[in-house]
């Protein structure tokens, strides 16, 4: 009988470090003997890495509405959540997924002031009841991420060229999230070096994870 699937979504403003600390648990779950399905969002899949590109970088999207940014994360998700995650998670894979549907409650919900009803019903409808196991919530001073992100390679995407009190709304939508979910989401302190962050994430993923996934940490 196959192993149970485990669906970890890290999420977090700019600049907090979820690649860095996907790449770092990916390992460790390989070293361990599984499975390990790592993704991003939007993206994962070919028609979602379009979307993403759209989204971000193609200049037909300097105009785009709230509304219809929501839809096209929803899109996203929808068919990665169908193509890839489920596939992944009934064959006992464990997938790691850089954002996820708390992404588009609190950046277009939150920071872009769409009614809450309207951005839950979506977000439902593209993830058909799929939901993370855990989320872990890298929580950074909304300041020091954006200092972190100028500091990355490559030009700035249309989402990290917003302005500061759209990412301090962010993150206060994160919290506030997080402490009505927090049953799935878990607070990460970010702000320290990246071997503290990663030790802070083990902590929390070895007490929230029982059964078959104890010891795997």
């Amino acid at each position: 009988m196959a192993s149970k699937g485990l669906f970890i979504s890290f999420e977090g403003s700019e600049g907090c470090g979820k690649s860095t600390q996907i790449e770092r648990l990916s390992i460790r779950f390989r070293d361990s003997g599984r499975e390990v399905v790592t993704l991003r969002e939007p993206g994962g899949c070919p028609l979602g890495e379009k979307i993403r590109d759209l989204l971000k970088f193609d200049p037909a999207g300097a105009g785009m509405t709230a509304e219809a940014e929501l839809l096209l994360f929803a899109a996203s998700r929808a068919q990665l959540v169908r193509e890839v995650i489920r596939p992944a998670l009934e064959r006992g894979a464990i997938v790691l997924c850089d954002r996820f549907l708390d992404s588009t409650t609190v950046y277009q919900g939150v920071a872009r002031a769409i009614a809450p009803e309207s951005v839950a019903f979506v977000n439902a409808f593209a993830t058909g009841g799929t939901l993370p196991e855990v989320t872990l919530l890298l929580d950074l001073d909304a300041a020091e991420g954006r200092r972190r992100a100028a500091c990355r390679k490559g030009p700035a995407d249309r989402m990290e060229q917003e302005r500061e009190e759209f990412y301090e709304a962010v993150r206060r939508g994160y919290l506030e999230l997080a402490a009505a979910e927090s049953s799935r989401i878990a607070v990460i302190d970010a702000s320290g070096n990246v071997d503290e962050v990663g030790a802070a994430i083990a902590v929390t993923l070895s007490e929230r994870l029982k059964g078959e996934f104890h010891g795997l940490l």
